[in-house]
């Protein structure tokens, strides 16, 4: 089938591998048998074992740009060489996602760490498969945007309502904290 799209366009193609969520693992082997299709450009790695993106790098070298998809393993991923980051919880926390992001790529994990902790938490929602209704609750309360979600998904309701905002309103304090202690 990703042979037939890439035939079919040219257009830059993302391999998405999220075998938690979806089941299927695009391991290197598989991507072994694509790696002849030049639309082919980067792969989406969230299969969450921290192995993979040394195994990718070893099989194919630079061939394919590796993003990491996992918000609560991108420190870890980031000293490992992936160079791009597709994060769910970003968009409640750009700024912040984004120091993570900067400060990791430039192999300063000491200063990253602090913040990294502080927002791991909140990471851990996006490893769930309710992260889009966990990150529209931390989008909502983080800074007033629309909770709701499209069908099939469903509002959080009861004891995990309570769990996610309970987490997401910690490391909002946590970090209001830091920004008065800096």
């Amino acid at each position: 089938m990703v042979r037939s799209l890439a035939d079919g366009c040219d257009l830059p193609i993302m391999i998405y591998n999220n075998p938690i969520a979806y089941g299927v693992d695009v391991a290197p082997e598989i991507l072994r048998a694509l790696e002849d299709l030049d639309q082919i450009v980067c792969i989406k790695e969230e299969s969450g074992d921290i192995r993979r993106v040394t195994d990718l790098y070893n099989a194919f070298g630079d061939r394919f740009a590796v993003f990491w998809g996992v918000d609560d393993l991108i420190l870890e991923n980031l000293a490992l060489g992936v160079t791009r980051w597709v994060s769910g919880m970003t968009n409640a926390w750009p700024e912040e996602s984004v120091r993570i992001f900067e400060l990791g790529s430039a192999e300063k994990f000491s200063e990253a760490r602090e913040l990294y902790r502080i927002m791991t938490p909140a990471f851990h929602l996006d490893a769930s498969v309710k992260l889009v209704q966990y990150i529209k609750l931390a989008e909502h309360l983080v800074y007033g945007a629309p909770e709701w979600t499209r069908a099939p998904r469903l509002p959080l309701v009861a004891e995990e309502r309570a769990r996610v905002v309970s987490v997401i309103q910690q490391t909002m304090a946590s970090l209001s904290e830091r920004r008065r202690a800096a």
